[in-house]
């Protein structure tokens, strides 16, 4: 009786909930059809693309083709704000995360989506971390938000290559609007961050790769923003290491040598969270340094940040690097904790490819893909918000995959 009460309830707050992204829909049937879709999304099926979607919809085979178009046009076609109805769908979840815990971090990250042809919008032969080589993709630039339990994904662009923005013909095919110029995965990110803001989402810490920490003109205008930045760089990164009184007392090396030149016990363990099994735990030590670019500023007045490093078990010399403005007053347990926020964005990836379909799009335009990824972060908004109301926080971390199944 309880179980069935509760999936009532929750029937009622995904009713609830479509009702509120469907404003900005309008027409009642692009409102038909966005549920339709979202409900194969959210539902068990193995392939989350318009085609089987439409044929577990109808369950009549001769009608499945009709419902098939319908779908299709939806999504390659109908015209309604993707941004407006991604951002209506994040802050429902995060009005209900922030019912446990706040908001503290925002995360940059980016994921592949595999093709086989040459047709599908920005596809070409790149590098992507999901397959960790380079091969034919299409590659997306996500924004996502988090507490220190969930992670809510809530916004994407697609990286579209000079291949595809000075190719008219693939332009005209694709239909990617002519306002849409070539852009780098960083600009792009920078743009998502600057509408979040814009739109007050709440968090001040924000996580980066070091495909965006390595730029300097992203790491400044982060900060410009108002954000502390915990972003990964490599090692050959020019600083100037600062004595305790936050002082210049050597020459430029890169943080590879930095950090070579400390000894073994400059390294401490630190035990950031739980894990399944065992606890999660490596060695990193913290150094205080100026960077050294070249933007117009004496080195003398730039900011100190701390330079952390990690040394991986099994690892012959340190191999992670991170540059971080967090202040000198959180403890280093603490800070190591933030840092290791952003690894969880894979298991964010996981949920949106696995059990919603993300990479499933067939089409191959430009409206299409980003109608697609916006169906499917309002659903996983609302799973993030159905899982936030079902699970205390500490029971977040290891019940992910089960308390997808609360929502569909």
């Amino acid at each position: 009786m309880a179980q069935k009460s509760s999936e009532i309830a929750t029937a009622y707050r995904l009713e609830q909930f479509f009702d509120g992204i469907g404003m900005h829909l309008k027409d009642r049937r692009k409102k038909e059809s966005f549920a339709m879709y979202a409900f194969g999304i959210l539902g068990d099926g193995e392939r989350k693309s318009a085609e089987p979607i439409a044929a577990r919809a109808c369950g009549d085979e001769s009608r499945s083709a009709a419902m098939h178009q319908k779908l299709i046009y939806f999504l390659a076609h109908s015209r309604w704000d993707d941004r407006a109805v991604r951002m209506d769908a994040a802050r429902y979840a995060i009005e209900a995360v922030q019912e446990r815990e706040p908001i503290t971090t925002w995360i940059i990250d980016d994921t592949g989506f595999l093709k086989q042809g040459t047709h599908s919008v920005g596809v070409q032969r790149q590098y992507t971390g999901s397959a960790g080589k380079i091969t034919n993709c299409q590659v997306g630039v996500s924004l996502a938000v988090a507490s220190s339990a969930e992670q809510i994904a809530l916004d994407f662009e697609l990286y579209l290559p000079e291949s595809w923005t000075e190719d008219r013909a693939r332009r005209r095919e694709a239909r990617i609007p002519d306002d849409v110029q070539f852009k780098t995965k960083t600009e792009l990110a920078l743009e998502m961050i600057k509408r979040a803001k814009e739109q007050g989402i709440p968090g001040d810490i924000l996580l980066a790769d070091s495909a965006y920490g390595d730029n300097t003109d992203f790491r400044n205008s982060i900060r410009s923003l108002g954000f502390d930045f915990a972003v990964g760089v490599h090692h050959t990164l020019g600083v100037l290491r600062l004595d305790r009184n936050d002082r210049i007392n050597t020459k430029p090396q890169s943080a590879g040598e930095v950090v070579a030149a400390l000894p073994k016990k400059a390294f401490r363990k630190i035990t950031w969270r739980d894990g399944t099994k065992s606890k999660l735990c490596g060695r990193f030590c913290f150094v205080r340094v100026h960077t050294t670019h070249d933007d117009g500023i004496a080195l003398a007045l730039r900011e100190p940040l701390w330079l952390v490093a990690e040394w991986p078990e099994g690892h012959e010399k340190p191999s992670k690097f991170v540059l971080t403005t967090l202040p000198r007053r959180m403890s280093k347990k603490q800070i190591v904790r933030i840092l290791k926020e952003r690894w969880r964005t894979e298991r964010m990836y996981e949920d949106l490819k696995g059990e919603l379909g993300l990479d499933h799009f067939e089409g191959r335009s430009f409206p299409g893909w980003h109608h697609h990824v916006s169906v499917v972060l309002c659903c996983y908004a609302f799973v993030v918000a159905e899982r936030a109301r079902a699970f205390p926080p500490s029971a977040s971390r290891t019940s992910r995959h089960g308390a997808l199944s609360v929502a569909a």
